[in-house]
């Protein structure tokens, strides 16, 4: 009798601990942790029809943002003051501990802007053909993600909660803008479809992915990446046919006002989520 009740009680106990009563009572279990880490440290935004609107629209704003500041200003006072408020934006996103929208989002748009530059720098000012300057984006993007994946083991953007995975998700995110420039100008320049036709064709792009996640099961994150990737283009090219000269095959509405446009639209989704939290994980 002396032998067998020794034995015994360490399971009564570690099925005690492991019972959810005794759990919920423990405001230091384990369970309990999770959900206040994902609710402080969590940077990224839930993927929901809103993102995808917002997104689609800072690709937009960023295209024709930075048209129209390099042909109202000088390029090099264009390209620095696009850089700073990217510096800055992006600053402020790693400063925070937790989603703030309106701070994310002004991450995103000072993105768009300054990755189109980067990438317009390539071709205007260092004559870089945008096949290759496409090439090299990819490329430089295929390594970003493959370094991410060696490191962390998952490329998913729920798992963005500590420093060295924003780290990775900010310059995964800096290389789909700049390739995605340079792809919509390869389509719709050198490719001479036009923008209309480029905008098109990335609409069609992009619904492969989409269908391929809910019809065949494509991996959600493979899913969301290259649906991620094909948005620049997407929204950069249908905003340069609205707002391009139409001697350029544009409809002439002009670069500055579809900005405008573009930027009042994003406010008011970014507003709207911030007093709805509908992009926020409910705990």
């Amino acid at each position: 009798m002396s032998k067998t009740t020794p034995s015994h009680q360490p399971d009564r106990e570690a099925n005690l601990a492991a019972s959810p009563l005794a759990n919920a009572s423990n405001p230091s279990s384990s369970s309990q942790r999770p959900p206040r880490m994902v609710q402080v440290l969590r940077k990224v935004p839930e993927i929901t029809v809103y993102f995808w609107i917002i997104k689609l629209l800072t690709t937009a704003m960023g295209e024709v943002t930075s048209d129209y500041l390099a042909h109202q200003l000088d390029p090099l006072i264009a390209v620095a003051l696009a850089g700073t408020a990217f510096v800055v934006a992006l600053l402020l996103q790693f400063i925070v501990r937790r989603y703030v929208a309106w701070i994310y989002w002004l991450a995103i748009a000072m993105v768009a802007v300054f990755g189109t530059m980067a990438a317009d720098v390539l071709h205007v000012g260092l004559k870089v053909p945008y096949i290759v300057s496409t090439a090299l984006f990819s490329v430089a993007l295929i390594a970003i993600f493959l370094i991410w994946y060696l490191s962390e083991k998952t490329l998913s953007i729920h798992s963005i909660f500590t420093r060295r995975r924003e780290v990775f998700y900010w310059a995964a995110v800096m290389a789909t803008f700049a390739l995605g420039t340079a792809a919509g100008d390869l389509t719709a320049t050198t490719g001479n479809l036009g923008y209309f036709a480029s905008g098109v064709l990335f609409a069609v792009l992009i619904a492969i992915p989409a269908l391929a996640y809910w019809l065949f099961g494509l991996n959600e994150i493979v899913a969301f990446w290259l649906a991620y990737i094909l948005t620049r283009p997407l929204g950069a090219s249908f905003a340069d046919w609205v707002g391009k000269p139409q001697d350029l095959g544009g409809a002439g509405v002009g670069t500055g006002v579809v900005s405008l446009i573009l930027t009042i639209l994003i406010i008011g989704f970014v507003g709207y989520l911030t007093i709805t939290h509908k992009d926020t994980r409910s705990e």
